[in-house]
């Protein structure tokens, strides 16, 4: 008996490939099979549950790689034997430094803002930044406070 149809729609019922789709080879459903030329003839087939399923999907599990994933996240498994390729390669030089000299540009307006620093001061300091001469924020804060230049407040 030839089910090339009732595969195809109950496929689509399904929401799954015609591979996926299981139909019982019992004979004493294979007169329901043949009787079934509708959509709905289907989809009663299918919720009987007994002549027509969908088998489950086949594949490698993801559920270890997504705990590894978590782990990773909180910093875990990246110990030395776990790296690949050089300290530059996973942290470049260059991000490095955009994302230190941004920090210490916006420290230096937010002092020049606040009325801490004078816009003398404030060039002068820019110009450092931007030479490599301060390795973080806070290590402008302590050359500001050490010159002399940096005025009122607590941080």
């Amino acid at each position: 008996m030839d089910l090339k149809f009732v595969r195809r729609i109950a496929a689509d019922l399904l929401k799954c490939g015609e591979g996926r789709v299981w139909i019982t080879n019992d004979p004493a459903r294979q007169d329901d099979l043949a009787d079934a030329i509708t959509r709905d003839a289907v989809r009663k087939l299918i919720d009987r549950g007994d002549t027509i399923a969908k088998r489950s999907a086949i594949g490698v599990s993801r559920g270890r790689a997504k705990q590894r994933a978590r782990q990773r996240d909180k910093g875990r498994r990246r110990g030395i034997g776990s790296r690949e390729g050089a300290t530059n390669a996973r942290f470049p030089r260059k991000r490095r430094w955009i994302l230190r000299i941004r920090a210490i540009r916006t420290r230096l307006r937010e002092l020049k803002a606040q009325g801490r620093i004078d816009t003398s001061t404030y060039r002068k300091f820019y110009s450092q930044s931007k030479g490599g001469m301060f390795h973080s924020r806070a290590h402008l804060d302590q050359q500001l406070r050490a010159a002399g230049f940096l005025k009122g407040g607590t941080s």
